[in-house]
């Protein structure tokens, strides 16, 4: 029996749109209710293509049906969205060859800061680079490369708003903390976060690169898979410190990576933390967080270990300044890094010899 378009668009009227707080109806939303051979449709028009509650509207609208007039009153694929005037999809990133992510199983391993350096050696070594802090929780990038308080500039063209990356030490820069104050907290939902990160993938003007390097969040989460379906990304390096603690969680990061549903390759880790040396004692080693501990789970996974950075001072001082140390090639822990970017450049150029292109992850829930 066909209910009457009246009593549909009352239960409609009760869901509001996540961002705008006003009912899906007041806001024209619904733009079409119709029965097709005895089965209800509905059409629900956005503004935008991609506006991050689409699918939360549409499973809400699903939910709202059910309870109000009983089960499969409105079945699954029955909800037409709608974008007036959408401009055809443009291809995302078509001139950057890789696309690299830097991920860690947990915080405070020091990820940020090897990402920072592994840019700034990928350009002294002669490669075009770009940096996205899609950390954005933490955004740590800005400080570190010294341009806190600066702001992208932005312009329009091919019916889109470009974000101009900033550019400091030859690196191409975005991130969340370009656009909010350093001492501002940033307490996003997941739509808004992930939102965030397909607004500096896609609308950044980011021309020929040989590498786009992305600073994940620490974990796994809602960042993770937006990027995964957002580009098509050639590896993903993992970034951790030596101690068990640490390492239970990288098996966690690699297991998602290379899971049937993302089967993204992981390139490699890098031992963050390895050991300290003294500078009265240079020939010392002090293994603070265990020994080979990165070195002995790559063996065990069968994965490359691609580095192993020891604790320096001036590691964390270059990070505060603003001065990343690998701009200092001479200088052990520059060197450091530079032996790393030639191991993640070996490990790129090897995957894309032996395996196809990576594709964007298409990820269906039932």
């Amino acid at each position: 029996m066909e209910i009457q378009k009246e009593k549909i668009l009352e239960v409609l009227n009760q869901i509001h749109h996540p961002e705008t707080k006003e009912s899906i109806v007041s806001m024209g939303m619904v733009s079409d209710i119709q029965y097709r051979e005895g089965d209800l449709w509905i059409g629900l028009q956005f503004s935008r293509p991609n506006d991050p509650f689409i699918q939360s509207i549409k499973k809400a609208c699903m939910r709202a049906m059910e309870n109000a007039f009983g089960e499969n009153t409105l079945k699954k694929g029955h909800i037409q969205v709608q974008v007036p005037n959408a401009p055809a999809k443009r291809e995302i990133l078509p001139d950057v060859k890789n696309i690299v992510a830097i991920a860690s199983g947990k915080g405070g391993v020091g990820k940020s800061t090897v990402a920072a350096n592994l840019a700034v050696a990928l350009v002294q070594q002669g490669f075009r680079v770009g940096l996205i802090d899609a950390d954005v929780y933490g955004p740590s990038i800005p400080k570190m490369f010294n341009v806190e308080g600066q702001r992208p500039s932005a312009r329009t063209g091919d019916g889109t708003e470009w974000v101009i990356p900033i550019e400091k030490y030859g690196v191409k820069l975005l991130s969340v903390g370009l656009f909010v104050k350093p001492e501002d907290a940033v307490i996003w939902r997941g739509p808004m976060a992930t939102s965030a990160l397909k607004q500096l993938i896609s609308q950044g003007e980011w021309g020929e690169l040989d590498y786009l390097l992305i600073d994940l969040p620490p974990g796994t989460g809602d960042v993770h898979l937006t990027m995964v379906q957002e580009v098509p990304v050639s590896g993903v390096v993992i970034v951790s410190t030596p101690q068990d603690v640490a390492l239970a969680d990288v098996i966690k990061g690699i297991n998602m990576f290379t899971g049937d549903k993302i089967n993204v390759p992981v390139l490699g880790i890098i031992e963050n933390m390895s050991w300290f040396t003294p500078e009265e004692l240079p020939d010392s080693k002090y293994y603070i967080f265990g020994k080979e501990g990165c070195k002995k789970l790559a063996k065990k996974m069968g994965i490359p270990l691609l580095g192993e950075i020891p604790i320096v001072q001036g590691i964390r001082e270059s990070g505060d300044t603003g001065e990343p140390v690998a701009l200092f090639p001479d200088n052990p822990s520059g060197e450091a890094f530079h032996h790393l970017a030639q191991s993640v450049e070996k490990a790129v150029k090897t995957r894309n010899i032996e395996m196809a292109p990576t594709k964007k992850v298409e990820i269906t829930t039932k």
